[in-house]
C-alpha cells in the first residue's frame, strides 16, 4: 500500500498555547456539552496535520479498510473525504448485530483473541437465535480465548433476549435510520454496553461520525495537548467529539489506535507489557513538554 508524504511542521505553529489559539480566534462552534469549553484544542488544522502524518508514517491499518471503504461508497465523488483514499478490497458488509457482538468480544483483549472469540461463536451457533437458545457454558466455551467469558456470555445473551422482546427478531438494522442520539438512546439500554462500545458501532457499522475513545487514543490525546491533563475517557470523549471536524474523525481515529499500539514516546509503558516501539514517532512534534 502506497503511503502518503505529509509535510513537515514548524513545531511552534504546532504547539500553540491555548491563550494563543483563543486569542487567534480558532475556536468557533464549540458545543454546549463540551465539559472542556475553555480548552481550545484540537484545532481542524492540527487534526488534519496529524491525520496527514500519521498517513504517510503507517499507511491506513488494513484490518479498518473494509469500514472505510463503506464510508466511501456512501460520499459523493467530489467529497474531500475521498481525497485520501487508497485501494480497498471488496468486503461484505456486516450486520449491525454482528459488529456490537464483535465489539463486545473486543473489550479488554488483543485484535487476534477477539478475533478467534468471533470466529469460534459463529462457528459453534450459526445464527444469533441459536446464541440466545444456547446454555450459557457452552457460549462460555466458544468465546473462552477472548477472555472474561462470563461476563461477555451473559452481556451477549442478556442483549439478544432484551433485543427480541423488544423488537420481536434478532436484528439491529432498524438503527441505520435513526438519528445518532436515538442510536445510543437504543444501545444504552442493554447491560453492559457502555459508551465506547456504542461509538465503536455508530463509527464502524453504523458509518455515523463519531470519536470513540479507548485507552490509547486516550492517553495519545494527553500527550499532545487534545484533552486536560486530569481529564477522563468520558470527558475526553465529548471532548474530542466536538472538536474533531466529522470528515476527519474516522481516519484520525483508525490511526490513533493503530500509533498507540506501537508507539512508546506517546504511550507509556505499563507493567511488563512488552510494546514494538516505532523506529521514530511522527508525533514528536505535538508532544507537550
Amino acid at each position: 500500500m502506497r503511503k502518503q508524504v505529509g509535510r513537515k511542521r514548524n513545531p511552534a505553529e504546532l504547539k500553540c498555547s491555548p491563550a494563543k489559539l483563543l486569542k487567534s480566534g480558532t475556536v468557533i462552534n464549540l458545543a454546549v456539552n463540551d465539559p472542556y469549553p475553555n480548552h481550545p484544542r484540537p484545532t481542524s488544522e492540527e487534526c488534519r496535520a496529524v491525520r496527514d502524518d500519521l498517513l504517510a508514517f503507517h499507511g491506513f491499518p488494513q484490518q479498518f479498510v473494509k469500514y472505510r471503504e463503506q464510508r466511501l461508497k456512501l460520499l459523493p465523488d467530489e467529497d474531500e473525504y475521498r481525497s485520501t483514499s487508497m485501494e480497498t478490497a471488496v468486503s461484505s458488509k456486516e450486520s449491525v448485530l454482528d459488529g456490537l457482538v464483535s465489539t463486545i468480544l473486543s473489550q479488554n483483549t488483543t485484535d487476534a483473541n477477539s478475533q478467534r472469540a468471533f470466529s469460534s461463536l459463529k462457528s459453534a451457533f450459526p445464527t444469533w437465535d441459536d446464541v440466545l437458545a444456547a446454555d450459557s457454558k457452552c457460549i462460555e466455551d466458544a468465546i473462552r480465548c477472548g477472555g472474561l467469558a462470563p461476563t461477555k456470555s451473559s452481556c451477549i445473551k442478556n442483549m439478544l433476549s432484551c433485543l427480541l422482546e423488544k423488537r420481536g427478531k434478532l436484528c439491529l438494522e432498524y438503527l441505520r435510520d435513526l438519528s445518532i442520539d436515538e442510536i445510543k438512546t437504543e444501545l444504552s439500554q442493554f447491560k453492559g454496553i457502555g459508551p465506547k462500545t456504542v461509538a465503536c458501532v455508530l463509527m464502524f457499522n453504523l458509518q455515523q461520525d463519531d470519536f470513540p475513545v479507548d485507552t490509547h487514543i486516550f492517553q495519545i490525546s494527553k500527550a499532545i495537548g487534545w484533552v486536560p491533563l486530569d481529564s477522563d475517557t468520558k470527558r475526553a470523549y465529548l471532548h474530542l467529539n466536538t472538536r474533531i471536524p466529522n470528515e476527519l474523525k474516522f481516519d484520525l481515529n483508525c490511526l490513533l489506535f493503530t500509533h498507540g499500539k506501537v508507539c512508546r514516546k506517546c504511550i507509556k509503558k505499563e507493567g511488563n507489557q512488552q510494546k514494538k516501539e516505532t523506529s521514530s514517532c511522527p508525533l514528536l512534534n505535538y508532544l507537550c513538554t
